[in-house]
C-alpha cells in the first residue's frame, strides 16, 4: 500500500491479487452451496440433509469473516495505528461486539 493511502476511508480498500483471489473463491463456494440447498429443498430432500447442509454454509461464511477480518487487523488496523488514527480499534472493538451477539 503506498504512504498516501488509507484504508481508514471507509469507502473501499485496495486488496492484493492474492486476497481478491481467496475471497472471490470463498465466496464462490458459499454461492455453490447455497444453490445447492435450494436444490435441496427443490427436491424435497430430508430436513435433517438440508439444515446439515445449511450447517456447512454457516461454517463456510464464519470462516469467509475470520479471514476477512483477520486481513483487515492486518492492513487497515495495524496502518491506522501506526499513523495515530487510534479510532480504528474503536471501530474494531464495536464489530467484534456486533459479531459476539
Amino acid at each position: 500500500m503506498k504512504e498516501t493511502e488509507s484504508c481508514h476511508c471507509h469507502e473501499s480498500k485496495d486488496r492484493s491479487e492474492a486476497e481478491y483471489k481467496d475471497l472471490i473463491h470463498r465466496l464462490n463456494r458459499i454461492i455453490g452451496q447455497v444453490e445447492g440447498v435450494r436444490g435441496m429443498v427443490e427436491r424435497n430432500a430430508y430436513c435433517i440433509d438440508i439444515v446439515t447442509q445449511v450447517a456447512a454454509v454457516t461454517a463456510a461464511l464464519s470462516s469467509f469473516n475470520k479471514v476477512l477480518l483477520g486481513n483487515h487487523i492486518r492492513t487497515c488496523v495495524s496502518e491506522d495505528i501506526r499513523a495515530g488514527r487510534e479510532d480504528s480499534v474503536e471501530e474494531l472493538v464495536h464489530t467484534l461486539q456486533k459479531l459476539m451477539r
